[in-house]
């Protein structure tokens, strides 16, 4: 089999990064990792080499690249079926891939006012109207997700899916940014943070050293 190369940027910062990093590993799925810290001047030689998009992630499978978080995501279901990535039932399934699509697409002001930034604590910033009325409908997302589709697991369709990967940034925004969470949200929240991947790309993230000015304004 081929081996898989994610290039991806720095784990403090980058969620669109994180988001495949965590479904091959979660999945354990072999891959090796291109690590290219952003916004250097050094940065734009390699990032055009590895991505038609010259922006992380990218994910190499022989002569095969794919860019965009939720294009490899995409992928890597159909290369690994037996990884069961997606639900299995049809409507779930449905619901999943809409709310993944929710997210890769919106959520604008809470990108804009709680950008990621997992070594950093910055408490009640960010909480914009704009930003408030994101949270409520991600919230609502989560509660409505382990209402109608959660019973199997401790995850938003029962089982760790892409969805999964697709909220896990806003799960450490949440954390950094100091966002009260009740209830079916909260447990949600502690299972994702309770995954062995998402621990060890904290953890990487934390001995980074690289430090991004316009993502520490915890504003």
């Amino acid at each position: 089999m081929t081996a898989l190369t994610l290039v991806i940027g720095n784990k403090n910062y980058s969620s669109w990064s994180m988001r495949p990093w965590l479904v091959l590993r979660q999945a354990g799925i072999p891959f090796a990792e291109v690590r290219i810290p952003l916004y250097l001047p050094e940065s734009a030689a390699p990032l055009a080499s590895w991505s038609p998009s010259c922006k992380v992630p990218a994910l190499h499978d022989g002569d095969i690249r794919v860019w965009d978080s939720l294009a490899i995501c995409e992928y890597l279901h159909e290369r690994f079926p037996d990884k069961q990535l997606w639900p299995a039932d049809a409507a779930a399934r449905a619901v999943a891939r809409s709310v993944s699509a929710e997210m890769h697409a919106g959520f604008g002001a809470l990108r804009e006012h709680m950008s990621m930034n997992i070594r950093a604590r910055y408490p009640g910033k960010g909480r914009t109207p704009e930003c408030i009325a994101d949270i409520e409908r991600i919230l609502a997302i989560w509660t409505d997700c382990r209402a109608r589709f959660g019973g199997g697991g401790d995850f938003l369709f029962g089982h760790f899916s892409i969805a999964d990967a697709m909220y896990a940034p806003v799960v450490l925004r949440f954390q950094t940014y100091g966002v009260t969470l009740t209830g079916a949200a909260r447990d949600y929240a502690d299972a994702v943070l309770a995954l062995p991947a998402l621990q060890a790309w904290v953890a990487d993230a934390v001995a980074e050293t690289e430090r991004i000015e316009m993502f520490e304004r915890g504003v």
